[in-house]
């Protein structure tokens, strides 16, 4: 995938990247894999805003894409699509059977190409198997966290992890942000990388465009009134000088962790903060 460049006509247009779309094969996404996607805002079941800064953007449907599929199917990707809520490309495959299902799209999928899911298939590109069968060394997506319930781990844009060694009932696996953890060998994961690789160098140039994402502006804490904002208040001096920075309700940000849910740590081998002080 290359990066499209525009002509500098405007101010916004002149630093204005966007994807080249030639690897999308069809604009129609089937409508039975399609649900009505309700825009809430920010807001939780409660209407309370939960997320700031959220709200208008375009309509646009949920894709149900099936990060659990079965053992025994040979799928055949039928069309290569866009997905508006997710950074990656969908396929749309069909199984021996009939049936049409949407998976994550990685850089080896084309329409016709052939793939199965299965702990007795061949080691090949877009294979599904279980960790046990997968090679060390290999570059992995769509990872389980627990065996059965689907891939939750490693689905983004351009993303893969390298599986490291297998040792005692787990596997050794090196994530995207440096975190190397233990997963059970009976875990599912594809063989690949996510595609759509150049999603992290698109630069949108204007605020509209964030807006049509459903963005809306944000508004500094250091120009806001003390009512408002920790970081608000003063004469009009320097700002945040000798202040730890916080979020609107006083709650310590930026480089304070809010992590309270440790029963995974004994998972971790390598925290992607060591990783990122290592380097």
């Amino acid at each position: 995938m290359a990066i499209k460049q525009y002509r500098p006509t405007t101010p916004a247009r002149r630093g204005m990247t966007t994807e080249d779309y030639s690897e999308i094969t069809t604009k129609k996404p089937l409508k039975s894999l399609l649900r009505a996607k309700k825009q809430k805002a920010g807001r939780n079941n409660s209407g309370k805003i939960t997320v700031r800064h959220r709200g208008g953007g375009v309509k646009r449907h949920y894709r149900l894409i099936n990060h659990n599929l079965a053992k025994g199917l040979v799928l055949t990707v039928q069309e290569i699509e866009y997905d508006p809520n997710r950074s990656a490309r969908i396929a749309r495959v069909q199984d021996q059977h009939g049936q049409f299902h949407y998976v994550l799209a990685d850089t080896n999928m084309r329409k016709g190409v052939k793939f199965e899911v299965g702990d007795e298939v061949t080691v090949d590109a877009s294979q599904r198997m279980s960790l046990n069968n997968i090679p060390v060394g290999s570059q992995i997506y769509a990872i389980e966290l627990t065996p059965g319930r689907g891939a939750q781990m490693v689905r983004s844009a351009g993303n893969s992890a390298q599986l490291m060694a297998k040792e005692d009932g787990f596997a050794t696996v090196k994530l995207p942000s440096g975190e190397v953890r233990k997963f059970s060998l009976e875990a599912m994961a594809s063989i690949g990388t996510v595609g759509n690789v150049q999603h992290q160098n698109i630069s949108y140039g204007s605020a509209g465009r964030r807006r049509r994402k459903g963005i809306r502006p944000t508004v500094r804490g250091v120009v806001m009134n003390a009512a408002d904002h920790p970081h608000g208040g003063g004469d009009g001096g320097r700002h945040g000088a000798g202040k730890a920075p916080r979020t609107p309700w006083g709650q310590l940000t930026l480089g304070y962790r809010t992590r309270r849910r440790k029963s995974t740590n004994k998972m971790i081998i390598k925290s992607r903060h060591q990783a990122k002080r290592g380097r």
